[in-house]
This record gives C-alpha cells, structure tokens and sequence, in this order.
C-alpha cells in the first residue's frame, strides 16, 4: 500500500542537519552566535553558496534563521534545498531506527521519493 506524506519540517536533529549538509557538499555546520544583518542568532549555523549570512538552524525550538533580504543576499533555493535534504536525512534516520530500509529516488521536479521498507534491514 502506498502512501503520500507531507511533512513540515522543523530543523531539531544536529547529526541530520550535518548529514544534509555533508550530501549537499556544505562546509560542516558549526554552533555559535553570529551576527545577521539587524540581529544576532545562537544555533548551527550553515553557510550556503554566495549567502551573505549564513543560516542559523536552533535546534531547541525547530526555527531556521536567516536573512537573504528576499533574495539579493542569498537565493531562497539554496535554503530550500537544505530544508527539503534535511527532511529526507531525518526521515531515512528515523526509519532505520526502527528497521526499516529506505529507497530514495529524485524526481523529474526536484522532488525526492523515499519508499520506506517495512521490516527491511538497511
């Protein structure tokens, strides 16, 4: 049977935010606090390609901060890929937990298809 899931993602998992990164050929997010444009943030920051700013993932609370200034300082498809990388990374890390295997296919559109094997060994 299968199923269409659709996931709101709220960045919390450290080791799946550097798994994203390392399958996006990323620098390794490090945690600290960094100065945006008009305000500071504290978590994992990402430095995605030709960003003024990087990104700031506060694991504690799920929030993403950043500031492209609506894409002159940062184009918004480079966040949406890591956003859309660490869905999938956590999703294959969850299922595995559990057992399962997991098949990751990138679609025509951009979109990636997980089929999680149930009772699969990865």
């Amino acid at each position: 049977m299968s199923h269409i899931v659709t996931i709101t993602t709220e960045i919390r998992d450290p080791v799946a935010l550097r798994a994203s990164c390392r399958r996006l050929e990323l620098d390794e997010p490090v945690h600290q606090t960094v100065k945006l444009f008009s305000a500071e943030a504290t978590g994992y920051c990402v430095q995605l390609p030709r960003w003024r700013y990087p990104v700031v993932c506060d694991t504690d609370s799920g929030t993403v901060h950043f500031d492209n200034f609506e894409g002159h300082w940062g184009e918004q498809s480079h966040l949406d890929r890591l956003i859309q990388r660490y869905a999938v990374e956590k999703s294959v890390l969850e299922a595995r937990k559990q057992g399962h295997s997991v098949t990751e296919q990138p679609l025509n559109d951009g979109s990636i298809k997980l089929t999680v094997h149930v009772g699969g060994a990865s």
